[in-house]
């Protein structure tokens, strides 16, 4: 299990301070955010040399504008989705980063109800499919991969529970797609967090951090020991992203409480493997 932070979440004026900072203070990965990728490679190029970039989260097109059309019913929207996708992940195998993360909507259906012959949900399980048959071969052909993402309740209806997520990509059947874990998404609908990781099993591929407060883990009631427990079960050693607020006011009080949180997410992180071994 590795800490990474979202390089806006770092403190630092430029780009390479904030990759010192992290570096500084044992971050061992650097997410970036949704930009396209002339903007990207141009981070990339400023942090390389001292922390790897381990993700991208978010897909969005050459021009910066989001695609997140993947279950949309009009075929030129799931195919710029699609599209901008692709070129994110050439991106994540060219620097080595373990996957683009995509939620694949927001917000309600936008395919019709066919009830009694389909439902919403079973036509998009469809659109799914089909978008995972040609993104997870084009990951792995790179060397990275997809990582879908459910969301809570208030964001996204498709994708809410772990089961949701491996519902899709074992519908697929592809190489070159796995699970994002949000403990965030999944304190507000896992009735048991660290038993919702123990089921999806292999398909966990990428984790991200954040307390109940959807602020830096720490500073609500998650219990990471057990769901850090519980990765160790399944063998989980991927990267384990910070997505959230960090409290404090400035930058240097804001990078005193991240390090903060990093050293109790270590010591989660120990408790959690020798819990494993015992």
């Amino acid at each position: 299990m590795k800490l990474a932070v979202q390089l806006v979440l770092l403190p630092g004026r430029t780009v390479a301070d904030q990759a010192k900072w992290a570096s500084d203070h044992g971050v061992e990965g650097i997410e970036l955010g949704m930009k396209p990728v002339a903007d990207l490679m141009s981070a990339a190029d400023r942090i390389a040399d001292r922390v790897p970039v381990c993700s991208v989260c978010g897909n969005c097109d050459a021009t910066g504008t989001p695609r997140f059309d993947f279950l949309h019913p009009k075929p030129a929207k799931r195919r710029a989705a699609i599209d901008a996708s692709k070129a994110l992940l050439a991106f994540c195998g060219q620097v080595g980063a373990a996957g683009q993360i995509v939620p694949p909507i927001f917000g309600p259906p936008l395919v019709p109800d066919l009830s009694p012959v389909h439902d919403p949900v079973a036509l998009e399980d469809m659109l799914m499919a089909a978008a995972l048959e040609e993104l997870g071969p084009f990951a792995a052909g790179h060397g990275t991969c997809l990582f879908l993402e459910p969301l809570n309740r208030y964001e996204q209806h498709y994708l809410r529970r772990q089961v949701d997520g491996v519902r899709a990509i074992e519908r697929s059947g592809v190489e070159g797609v796995r699970l994002l874990s949000d403990l965030f998404h999944m304190h507000i609908e896992e009735t048991d967090t660290p038993a919702a990781l123990r089921a999806a099993g292999r398909h966990v591929g990428h984790l991200h951090l954040a307390d109940n407060t959807r602020l830096e883990p720490g500073t609500g009631d998650i219990d990471f020991t057990a769901a850090f427990t519980a990765l160790a079960d399944i063998g989980f050693e991927g990267f384990m992203a910070y997505e959230c607020g960090i409290s404090g006011e400035g930058d240097a009080q804001r990078g005193e409480n991240l390090a903060r949180s990093l050293e109790k997410m270590r010591a989660s992180i120990a408790d959690a493997r020798q819990a494993a071994r015992t």
